[in-house]
């Protein structure tokens, strides 16, 4: 299939209530407003799935609804650095620099990189991405794949400048205290100590109902489930 013929497909699917939360929660024009859950069906029905250059193809398009469908099918290791830089340039907001962009680079050979270079940005969503790129990353590769030095030495940097940071990036550096201590075995004792030490965060999330979780309850939530340290088998979702 093509990015055309799909963005007729997703015309189709589009909902208005569905269309005005996601409005709410950040996406803009031009968004249907597609559920995920229909998102997925619609993968299912063309038996679509890593498909590079249909992702980057519906990416393109400023197309709310088709951007989230390319992190659904994006082959992370196909993508090339350009690619990744020219996807978090595009990320405007919504769920987009949380989720689809940190999908992919997770998952490619340049993602560390890429997330210690965004995360210096002077461009809010980017550095933001950065962020939760590393968060991504966290989650789902093995410990010994990761480098422990370098994550602690983040989690002093939160906790001297989250308080101080820009919104989105505040909100992505919370998640990251969240993630080091929920995701990687033996961090959850210095990401409590870090987050009762920042104290609560204040996150404008607009006109959603959204909240922004206290780290150390966060953790000792996971923990109480018996899933500290447990990695995801994928990022998306």
């Amino acid at each position: 299939m093509t990015a055309k013929q799909i963005l007729k497909e997703l015309k189709a699917l589009g909902n208005e209530n569905t269309k005005k939360i996601l409005l709410r929660h950040g996406a803009r024009e031009p968004v249907f407003g597609v559920k995920v859950a229909d998102l997925k069906q619609l993968l299912k029905k063309h038996k679509l799935k890593v498909d590079y250059q249909l992702a980057l193809d519906l990416y393109a398009t400023g197309n709310f609804d088709a951007m989230y469908l390319a992190g659904l099918i994006a082959d992370d290791e196909k993508m090339t650095k350009k690619d990744l830089k020219t996807w978090a340039k595009l990320a405007y907001g919504g769920w987009l620099p949380t989720f689809v962009v940190p999908w992919a680079a997770s998952g490619n050979k340049h993602g560390w990189a890429l997330a210690l270079e965004w995360i210096e940005s002077k461009q809010e969503l980017i550095a933001a991405t950065g962020w939760w790129t590393i968060c991504s990353m966290m989650s789902i590769k093995p410990d010994e794949k990761l480098d422990l030095p370098a994550l602690k030495k983040l989690l002093k940097r939160v906790e001297k400048e989250i308080q101080t940071e820009r919104n989105y990036v505040k909100d992505s550096m919370n998640d990251y205290v969240v993630a080091l201590g929920s995701f990687v075995s033996g961090m959850k004792d210095i990401a409590i100590k870090a987050g009762e030490k920042i104290g609560p965060v204040m996150v404008d999330k607009g006109e959603t109902a959204c909240g922004t979780p206290f780290s150390p309850d966060y953790i000792r939530k996971v923990e109480s489930k018996g899933r500290l340290g447990k990695k995801r088998k994928s990022a998306r979702c």
